[in-house]
């Protein structure tokens, strides 16, 4: 998602300190959460348990289910930098409402990508039950800004959010997807600090599984990399990650997220990684 304002059409955008990410390990978060899954099996296991109602026969798994996503920019941002880079306080710091975001180096861009995907993966989730809302409506529009975007989940008191975006780190040898933790803040976005770091777990397997991208190998550790700085995630009060699928400037990554049925597997494992959390 790395981009400079809309001034700036070169899109490259800021990147974090690089941590050594390999795929291999097992992450706090990942030892928290199969405590956690551990901890349920055990109580449906218990004799004193009440047993389980039968589903309709016509039951979704995901009937009942709030999901908001949000594609990252938009795809006329860069036609009105005024407006996207009006200050916004994310309560960490003071940032743009929004930026232009990145492209592979043929210039399909950013938006086109999130917007192409978020697409596919509401037709998936809506088809398992879920009721889905998305934070924009086309990708020939401006913003919202993060602040909005944020705002949308909020309102819609999401059981998930996540937000989609691809990375533009101009190393073309850096590659690999990541997910963007929210950290505690005392804002907002502390109470649900644990069940996003769920979310992103279950979203990161189900992504490398469906699609066999690797973990980054410049941000994150274990393709997990928490921040405090992402207005989206520190304003929300809904379990939300931000989502890397990759890096747009690295030829074979970039090769793949042009295919239409290469995006149509990075819907379908998203999605399947948020229908794990919600089910888990």
């Amino acid at each position: 998602m790395r981009a400079l304002p809309a001034t700036v059409l070169a899109v490259c955008g800021l990147i974090a300190s690089a941590c050594g990410g390999t795929d291999g390990g097992t992450t706090s978060g990942d030892a928290a959460a199969g405590q956690a899954a551990s901890a349920g099996t055990a109580a449906q296991a218990s004799p004193s348990s009440a047993p389980a109602k039968e589903a309709p026969p016509d039951a979704k798994p995901l009937d009942g289910k709030v999901i908001v996503i949000d594609p990252g920019h938009n795809g006329a941002n860069y036609r009105h930098p005024k407006e996207i880079n009006r200050k916004v306080n994310v309560l960490t710091k003071w940032k743009e409402c929004d930026t232009t975001g990145t492209s592979t180096n043929s210039g399909y861009s950013e938006a086109a990508f999130t917007w192409d995907v978020s697409k596919r993966m509401a037709k998936i989730l809506e088809g398992r039950g879920a009721t889905v809302k998305l934070t924009r409506k086309n990708n020939n529009g401006v913003g919202p800004c993060i602040t909005e975007r944020a705002a949308i989940g909020n309102e819609a008191k999401a059981d998930a959010a996540i937000s989609v975006h691809a990375d533009g780190s101009e190393n073309a040898g850096h590659r690999g997807f990541h997910v963007i933790l929210p950290k505690k803040i005392g804002g907002p976005v502390d109470k649900v600090v644990a069940a996003s770091g769920k979310l992103g777990i279950a979203v990161r397997d189900a992504y490398r599984k469906g699609t066999g991208l690797p973990y980054s190998n410049y941000i994150g550790r274990n393709a997990l990399d928490r921040r405090s700085d992402i207005g989206g995630l520190n304003l929300s009060t809904v379990p939300k990650v931000l989502f890397e699928s990759g890096n747009m400037r690295n030829p074979d990554e970039a090769a793949k997220f042009q295919d239409p049925k290469f995006r149509q597997r990075i819907a379908l494992a998203l999605a399947n990684g948020l229908q794990h959390y919600l089910e888990a």
